[in-house]
């Protein structure tokens, strides 16, 4: 059987990181900032290390061989 591809989309949101977590950008910054509290914006900026479960659910269907 020959190795799953890696998601291409998947390349570009997400990077694994030497201890195998992965990170992604803060959602919730696309479009209605206004209602959004100063201090949401300022925590959702840059990234952010994916909980345990999802980080492995990225891994696995994704990003079968890292990157």
């Amino acid at each position: 059987m020959p190795k799953m591809k890696t998601k291409s989309a998947a390349k570009k949101r997400f990077k694994i990181t030497a201890t195998g977590k992965v990170v992604a950008a803060a959602a919730g910054k696309r479009h209605g900032m206004i209602k959004r509290s100063n201090k949401f914006i300022r925590d959702a900026r840059g990234t952010m290390i994916l909980a345990e479960p999802d980080g492995k659910k990225v891994i696995k269907s994704y990003l079968p061989n890292g990157l």
